[in-house]
């Protein structure tokens, strides 16, 4: 029997918002490139210490060999704008498709938007991270040159974490980056796979993803009654796998 109390969810490749692929795992960044589910990748040093990886530039050339022609984002990690702005000059000449990934402010709380604009009008491609208030959405659209391609990346799940809803947030940051034509909003650190959607719908024009996440996307418009069974008959292998009796 078929539900007929759900409206209809489309399918992942009906979706219009890019989805990027977010991790550090190059056997991972290696099969979702191959299957073509993307449209970009992006990481970060959190996520590269966690995968293991101790040699930034060697790693980053893998990446790009396994990635030569969708967008990738890798960040700085110095900590002083002077220190920044070299890495940033060493990312951005590593591959065309690179994105530097700039924090909007260093540790001290000092804000990167006068490197932002620096580097912007020298026409190095960016990906501004870490953005949680709509002060730093107008402090960085303020900065980029209309003409240099940039990501604003609004991390509306770590926005939620604090018990906020972001979509106003992200809402209002669509409607900021209006006037920028190569400043593409990016939806960063969804929860669940219905954030993709809610992404979709506001009209945002990114979206990153982890592999689970977006092995969850595959389940968009899936029948809930036999999404139900399914689930039934999960519960019921691994407890016969696992021998259980009472």
């Amino acid at each position: 029997m078929k539900t007929t109390d759900t409206p209809a969810i489309p399918r992942r490749n009906q979706l219009r918002i890019k989805i990027f692929s977010d991790g550090a795992d190059l056997d991972s960044i290696q099969e979702v490139y191959q299957k073509r589910t993307v449209h970009g990748f992006t990481t970060n040093p959190t996520l590269m210490a966690r995968a293991g990886v101790t040699n930034y530039l060697t790693f980053a050339k893998e990446v790009l060999r396994v990635v030569p022609d969708l967008p990738v984002s890798f960040e700085v990690f110095a900590d002083d704008f002077e220190g920044m702005r070299r890495q940033a000059f060493i990312l951005n000449d590593l591959a065309e498709n690179v994105y530097v990934k700039i924090p909007i402010t260093n540790t001290k709380h000092e804000s990167a938007c006068p490197l932002i604009h620096e580097l912007a009008h020298q026409d190095i491609k960016l990906n501004i991270t870490a953005l949680m208030t709509l002060a730093q959405v107008r402090a960085v659209a303020a900065a980029l040159d209309p003409r240099t391609s940039a990501f604003v990346s609004v991390f509306a799940g770590r926005i939620a974490d604090t018990g906020c809803d972001p979509l106003p947030v992200m809402q209002a940051a669509l409607h900021i980056l209006k006037s920028l034509p190569k400043a593409e909003l990016l939806w960063a650190s969804p929860r669940e796979a219905l954030n993709i959607l809610q992404a979709d719908q506001m009209g945002c024009h990114i979206i990153t993803v982890t592999p689970d996440l977006l092995a969850k996307a595959n389940n968009f418009g899936k029948d809930l009654d036999e999404f139900s069974l399914d689930t039934v008959k999960m519960f019921y292998n691994d407890a016969v796998k696992s021998g259980f009796s009472l």
